[in-house]
């Protein structure tokens, strides 16, 4: 079986090495930054999770995050290759609250698990405590506190679940895949496939540091009910006055009969 059809009929699986995590601790983690990102954060310390931006004043993009909350620290899933830099932006921007902000990429890592398989086998896998429920919930976070992992929903193409914990579990859980035959490695270039068909956009390859969340079609990651937010009076402002109008909007596209017309001169893979 291909890796693109064990991801829509069955299990595979990929070290999510385009991606770092930093580690938020103390009291005041959830209300800090809930000032700072998109998304609304502040349903206590249960654990859950959500996918935010944090912008400059202008509304433009930092970073995307995942925002992993384990009720007794919060995980960044951020682009590796900012991991460092946004670590200590962030660690500048706390001043009397109860936070604290390291990038813990060299100490925890994150395996997908991709297909519809991908929860039923990693709870034969993991010796599941802490929080039950259906992961098809993108807010639904498991603690696992044996085997020192958390696992969500993987906010990315088809249904799938994200895994973070110590190097050495997510090594060995990696094996147990390899050894078991019951999942497929899945390459770089079928899990982008997979990630484009589904129309989720990849910051710094789909989007950067001069796009504002809602030219990438991030609708779902803004919250107009929360407080205020970096950022926020530009997203308002193309909401109320432009009535959700953009400049520019990242869009996919589709080919009936496998029939791939011609692409005007000026139009991009991002749909510039």
């Amino acid at each position: 079986m291909s890796p693109y059809e064990a991801a829509r009929t069955g299990l595979t699986f990929r070290r999510r090495d385009e991606r770092g995590l930093l580690r938020v601790t103390g009291a005041d983690r959830i209300a800090w930054l809930n000032n700072l990102l998109t998304n609304d954060l502040t349903e206590g310390n249960a654990p859950r999770a959500a996918y935010a931006a944090w912008l400059t004043p202008q509304g433009r993009m930092i970073t995307d995050v995942i925002v992993i909350e384990t009720g007794s620290e919060t995980l960044l899933d951020v682009p590796a290759a900012l991991a460092a830099a946004i670590a200590e932006k962030l660690d500048r921007l706390i001043f009397a609250e109860d936070a604290r902000v390291a990038d813990a990429s060299g100490e925890l890592g994150s395996l997908a698990h991709v297909g519809p398989a991908a929860r039923s086998v990693l709870i034969v896998a993991l010796a599941e405590s802490g929080r039950r429920g259906a992961l098809e919930d993108p807010s639904v976070v498991a603690v696992d506190r044996k085997h020192h992992v958390v696992w969500t929903h993987a906010f990315a193409g088809p249904a799938g679940v994200n895994v973070y914990g110590p190097h050495d579990v997510i090594n060995q859980l990696e094996r147990d895949l390899k050894r078991g035959g019951v999942a497929v490695p899945l390459d770089a270039a079928t899990a982008s496939v997979l990630r484009v068909e589904a129309g989720i956009p990849q910051f710094l390859i789909d989007m950067g540091e001069e796009t504002i969340p809602l030219e990438a079609g991030l609708d779902s990651i803004i919250s107009y009910t929360k407080g205020c937010y970096v950022g926020q009076e530009i997203i308002v402002r193309i909401r109320d006055r432009a009535h959700g109008r953009v400049a520019r909007k990242l869009v996919g596209l589709s080919f009936q009969d496998g029939a791939v017309p011609h692409v005007p001169q000026g139009v991009t893979s991002a749909g510039r």
